[in-house]
């Protein structure tokens, strides 16, 4: 078999197996240059060189610097003065969020523009009433228009801008693409707020969660009665979870709420508990053990949150060790102490018998719980907290290092133009790293959890698989396919 066939063959494969997702994105790359060493399309030292590749480092230095614009709170901050300025106004909202997202992503990488901004938009969204699917749609396409308007604000851009020095051309300078993506992203902007935006769906924007994942017939009231057969047991005694599927997410006595009782609380005549189970799951214990429904019920949020129990909405991140597994079988809420209302994925929620859904990346869960036992899955990358960031855990006094660095890196990669001397933009991208570290902006121990190394291997791979493209000649022979048959129809 030659070694076009071969490699048009992988290149098929590499993109059904990228298309379906079975695989994660960087194991597909890994497996597609294991194989082009394996049949001699490459040597090894050919199909490891992607990840020498300076685009590489200066990718890892961005993931660095957009860590320090977060863990300093700059990102929440243009949160609330988007919100002061705009107020609830949709349509002034819209247009902030999709100038932003363009400003942040020409300099930050369009994907990681998106990323740090989409708490804070939910949040914004929550705080103006608005809906967000209203909101989200315009900071990803502000993000993807914004990335086109210079060098770094993609990694395509990257990528190519390292690739044409093969061929003997200079590589892009940072804002040599500007001319082209301001007029996309104007472009783009008129379209969104004039055409666009009226077409977005209205998904979400409820008062309150229990409103907006509509948990309202899953949940009931029921009053211990003075002879029931709970009177004087623990949670953990009664077994209502283990034996009778309901879960006890709050017991209101005398007007307080305790919300996410231990197992170890007393259940007390006059007692009532809030459940979640079916009505039908309800209705067959009730007489059994001596409680009775209370038909007047009302539900809202403040019934299952008190003290430093609240509701937090948490979404499933690409690589969590959640994916895969179901709620039961990694015992989540032994092992989290937090409990799970519901799981939202795409637009489905699912609220009964949620203990066998099996966790995909993307699910988001609503649950109960205290931020302190959520906040150990958040720094583990394991999920996404959806709401403002706490100030609590932001280093406000390092913001001013966090910006020096910032602009430190976009100085020096503009020496050429203002001094005639060009610095590497890699050179660059380290400065602003070593500035973060020299003033522990950015600790050691952390920065390597800010990069995104399954991104990184990914565009690695890849790099390789261009050059067996050129080795083997693919290259043309596509280009000459193309030139036979779609030639006639003009250069545009």
């Amino acid at each position: 078999m030659s070694p076009i066939l071969i490699t048009l063959l992988l290149l098929v494969v590499a993109i059904a197996l990228f298309a379906t997702e079975k695989l994660p994105v960087d194991v597909v790359g890994i497996l597609l240059v294991i194989a082009l060493i394996m049949t001699q399309v490459l040597t090894v030292g050919e199909g490891v060189a992607g990840f020498g590749n300076d685009v590489i480092i200066t990718l890892g230095g961005l993931f660095i610097l957009v860590g320090g614009l977060i863990k300093t709170g700059l990102v929440d901050l243009i949160g609330r003065r988007m919100y002061r300025i705009a107020g609830g106004n949709e349509f002034f909202l819209t247009a902030m969020i999709m100038t932003a997202a363009a400003l942040s992503a020409s300099v930050l990488k369009n994907t990681t523009t998106t990323a740090m901004f989409l708490p804070v938009i939910i949040g914004l969204a929550a705080k103006a009433k608005i809906a967000p699917s209203k909101l989200l749609m315009p900071l990803a396409f502000g993000a993807i228009l914004g990335g086109s308007c210079t060098l770094i604000g993609t990694s395509t851009n990257l990528a190519v801008s390292g690739a044409i020095t093969r061929y003997g051309q200079q590589p892009f300078s940072m804002f040599e693409l500007s001319a082209v993506g301001i007029i996309m992203f104007t472009a783009g902007m008129i379209y969104m707020m004039l055409i666009g935006r009226r077409m977005l769906p209205n998904r979400g924007g409820e008062d309150s969660f229990t409103e907006q994942y509509r948990i309202r017939e899953f949940i009931s009231e029921l009053l211990v009665l003075p002879d029931s057969s709970l009177v004087g047991k623990t949670l953990g005694e009664a077994k209502l979870n283990a034996d009778l599927d309901l879960h006890i997410l709050g017991i209101v006595r005398s007007g307080e709420t305790i919300a996410s009782p231990n197992p170890d609380e007393r259940i007390k005549r006059r007692d009532s508990l809030l459940v979640e189970g079916t009505i039908d799951d309800i209705l067959r214990v009730k007489e059994q053990i001596g409680l009775e429904i209370k038909a007047d019920f009302m539900l809202h949020d403040s019934l299952l949150e008190s003290g430093e129990v609240e509701l937090f909405e948490v979404m499933v991140l690409r690589d969590s060790r959640l994916v895969g597994q179901t709620l039961k079988s990694i015992r989540f809420r032994q092992t989290y102490d937090l409990t799970t209302l519901a799981i939202n994925r795409h637009g489905e929620t699912f609220i009964n018998k949620l203990s066998s859904v099996t966790l995909k990346f993307g699910d988001v869960l609503l649950v109960q719980g205290t931020r302190e036992d959520i906040e150990p899955l958040v720094i583990e990358s394991e999920l996404l907290l959806l709401e403002d960031v706490s100030a609590n855990s932001m280093r406000v006094d390092k913001r001013k290092w966090a910006i020096a660095a910032f602009v430190l890196f976009l100085t020096l990669s503009l020496s050429k133009v203002a001094v005639g001397f060009d610095i590497p933009l890699t050179v660059c991208v380290l400065a602003g790293v070593l500035l973060l570290l020299a003033t522990k902006t950015i600790r050691h121990s952390e920065m390597y959890s800010l990069i995104d190394f399954r991104l990184l291997v990914l565009i690695a791979c890849m790099m390789s698989f261009g050059v067996a493209m050129e080795k083997t000649g693919a290259d043309a022979f596509l280009a000459g396919y193309i030139q036979t048959y779609f030639g006639h129809y003009g250069d545009t």
